[in-house]
């Protein structure tokens, strides 16, 4: 969380440094209108769940709160489904639907059984919200599928349309607009997740980044996985912070790292689930002599990564993955991120696809200096892209609609990004 948590006359979670609601909070509400399955809001550590979740209070006047981390409230669940039915108030009439939120419960080792059961019992009565800092399919131990009882809404940290908009929207693409008080540079220095951003203090920021990745480590993963050789993870975290946005070579990875190549693909998919990275695969319809086996491995948190190239293009891949996430999680369609390379090596670094097939490719520059890019003209015309943007961060914001071009065009990433989630 962020600021100093406290709650006033009305319900209305607020901090005491800043009030800031996210979009993810309206997510919620609508959810809850139209859906009894439960909210499985997944993110990484440190992102806003616990905050978010707890917004939720003001839905209702009927509201629990359960974290498996804490041990009063542990015991309530270890007591059983009864026992929780009783903590939020089911067994009273009441004039609206109460909400529940379990926090961290996928570190109970029968977490799967025991909502099912929840949910079983009283489907219909409450509505559940569940998060997790790491994904909640990590942690396999037994129990009955949940299949169809819950919808996963992951939640990612800050953007720069976030900042300035959070009211939802039946459409993907919205109106842009101007970003106040440099929060575009704000973003680029300090990263999206809330507190550092807030903070906008680098001897804070440095603490946090240190203490953020032990924790991850030498918490999450020790306490999560099977995994023993955290040493050797965490020289692979420190190795792919100087790779972000490169082809991941898992035999260069292997040598250095002095373990088998299928035991980095391991690694690196562990890393995934507990939101470190994420990686993108190549896109190989309508490519002649496309690239189709290695991904490309950005970070989450992109002040991570140092070189400012590789830092500006991780920040746009990470506001793509929120976007196409938000938008197959709220049911638009069903959307994914993706780059372009072939043998030749002509390369544009990502593609959003709509319903598998490519809608936009993004090209992401410093400056907008030297023209468009070639490689973005060849690869719309080959696989027919409706658009085609080339985003340059030392352009001023223009107050115009990027997606309303369909010819390449060089554009604001400031600008591109307003339009986004």
């Amino acid at each position: 969380m962020y600021g100093k948590l406290v709650v006033d006359n009305n319900s209305i979670i607020m901090y005491e440094e800043k009030q800031m609601k996210r979009v993810y909070i309206f997510v919620i509400k609508e959810h809850f209108k139209r859906n009894q399955q439960m909210i499985f809001l997944i993110g990484p550590r440190q992102a806003g769940k616990t905050t978010v979740s707890l917004m939720a209070k003001e839905f209702t006047n009927q509201f629990a709160y359960l974290n498996w981390d804490n041990l009063d409230h542990r015991k309530i669940i270890l007591e059983g489904v009864n026992s929780v039915a009783g903590f939020v108030g089911l067994d009273k009439l009441t004039s609206e639907t109460p909400i529940i939120v379990f926090d961290e419960i996928h570190k109970y080792g029968k977490w799967k059984t025991f909502l099912k059961g929840f949910f079983d019992t009283y489907k219909g009565k409450v509505h559940i919200i569940v998060t997790g800092s790491s994904r909640l399919d990590v942690y396999k131990k037994g129990g009955d599928s949940l299949m169809g009882r819950y919808f996963p809404y992951r939640m990612h940290q800050l953007s720069l349309a976030e900042l300035g908009r959070i009211d939802l929207s039946e459409k993907e693409i919205n109106e842009p607009f101007q970003s106040k008080n440099q929060d575009f540079e704000k973003l680029l220095k300090n990263g999206g997740f809330p507190e550092p951003f807030l903070k906008n203090d680098s001897r804070f920021l440095n603490r946090w980044k240190t203490l953020r990745q032990e924790q991850l480590i030498k918490e999450d993963i020790r306490d999560l996985s099977r995994i023993q050789e955290l040493g050797q993870i965490e020289l692979l975290a420190e190795i792919l912070k100087h790779q972000a946005g490169q082809l991941t070579n898992y035999s260069k990875l292997s040598n250095k790292i002095n373990v088998s190549s299928d035991t980095i693909r391991r690694w690196i998919k562990t890393l995934q689930g507990f939101f470190y990275c994420f990686t993108i695969q190549p896109w190989s319809k309508n490519i002649p002599r496309s690239l189709i086996k290695e991904p490309k491995t950005y970070l989450w948190d992109w002040i991570n990564v140092d070189e400012e190239g590789c830092r500006a293009e991780n920040l746009i891949a990470s506001h793509l993955l929120k976007a196409v996430h938000y938008w197959t999680d709220c049911g638009l369609g069903q959307y994914a991120l993706w780059f372009i390379r072939d043998k030749e090596k002509r390369e544009v670094d990502f593609l959003v696809s709509r319903d598998k097939k490519p809608w936009f490719l993004v090209e992401v520059k410093l400056s907008s200096k030297g023209g468009i890019n070639k490689n973005l003209v060849y690869f719309q015309e080959k696989i027919k892209a409706k658009h085609a943007f080339q985003l340059a961060f030392d352009m001023e914001y223009v107050p115009k609609d990027c997606f309303k071009y369909t010819e390449p065009i060089i554009v604001p990433a400031r600008t591109f990004l307003t339009q986004l989630v």
